[in-house]
């Protein structure tokens, strides 16, 4: 069973008019996405972004190279025109901030829901850091500043409800890509008010779903996931084996969207943010973006499935 074919509700048909203007500010001959995209809500803001984004680390740090640059600005480009809006960064990814702002400043039309993290010990280099991502993105402020793997998270939390209530960052939010962390992580989630929190959580990796996910939930905090392939590992596995064919009746027409389609139908889930090099597979993660997504049942074959490879 499926979620039902797909219904072409206001928030549906805003998601495609979303995705039909993000098109209109970008180069010519880009496909578009080809349907209403999924849009999931920032519960403490009831903003919806939609429900694939883009991370940057590893696949933006090429420096300055102009070749590597302009390849990054095709990923982009496809990411934007096929409905996206959340790129993730951070200080820790070499030079991926500074290639986006490269790439933002190619295209300062499109729709950018900018996220970054602030990843450093003390306040003041903190703040000097955070100053810093601003500037290599080109933004007057962040839509979401997290702090990257909990490190000092108290001391930088302080600074970053100060600015939040100042106007200087819109939310904030707190991640962590080790499992080893998810208790410490939970008991900050349970006494802080975040707006967002980053955790990993794909097919095989189904912890988050004892304790973070619900507590995310029950919190009113918007989820983004990260390593929705296990950093390429996930995929170089499947990909050895043909897609099931029930894959078609979630819309899926290769793995990176099956993967994807698990992950951004858990009802707890805002927003996956896998990483990529390539324009092609760019077009491939956005296609996750419209179609069915799987319900209880599906989503019980889909892991028997994947577990049997």
């Amino acid at each position: 069973m499926t979620q039902g074919p797909l219904k072409f509700t206001r928030r549906a048909l805003v998601g495609a008019a979303g995705a039909l203007g993000a098109a209109a500010a970008l180069p010519r001959g880009l496909a578009a996405a080809p349907g209403p995209v999924h849009l999931r809500p920032i519960p403490s803001t009831g903003e919806e972004v939609p429900a694939i984004g883009m991370g940057t680390w590893i696949t933006f740090n090429v420096s300055r190279d102009p070749r590597l640059r302009a390849g990054r600005l095709d990923v982009f480009d496809n990411f934007f025109a096929m409905g996206g809006r959340l790129v993730d960064s951070s200080p820790m990814y070499g030079s991926s901030e500074e290639v986006v702002g490269y790439c933002r400043a190619q295209r300062p039309q499109a729709p950018l829901f900018s996220a970054t993290k602030v990843w450093t010990m003390f306040r003041a280099m903190g703040v000097r850091q955070m100053e810093a991502s601003r500037t290599l993105w080109g933004v007057a402020r962040f839509d979401l500043m997290q702090i990257h793997n909990m490190l000092d998270w108290e001391t930088h939390l302080a600074t970053l409800k100060d600015w939040k209530a100042q106007g200087r960052v819109r939310l904030i939010g707190i991640t962590t890509s080790h499992g080893r962390r998810h208790d410490d992580l939970a008991a900050a989630m349970a006494r802080e008010p975040f707006d967002a929190v980053q955790f990993t959580y794909n097919i095989v990796d189904r912890e988050a779903e004892k304790r973070l996910l619900p507590l995310a939930a029950e919190r009113r905090q918007a989820v983004i996931v990260n390593r929705p392939f296990r950093e390429g590992a996930l995929i170089d596995h499947v990909k050895r084996h043909p897609l099931p064919p029930f894959a078609a009746e979630i819309d899926c027409t290769n793995w990176a969207q099956f993967l994807l389609k698990f992950i951004i139908s858990h009802p707890a889930v805002t927003c996956a943010i896998p990483a990529t090099s390539r324009a092609d597979h760019m077009r491939e993660n956005m296609g996750a973006l419209t179609g069915r997504l799987p319900d209880a049942q599906m989503r019980a074959r889909m892991i028997r499935h994947v577990e049997g490879l």
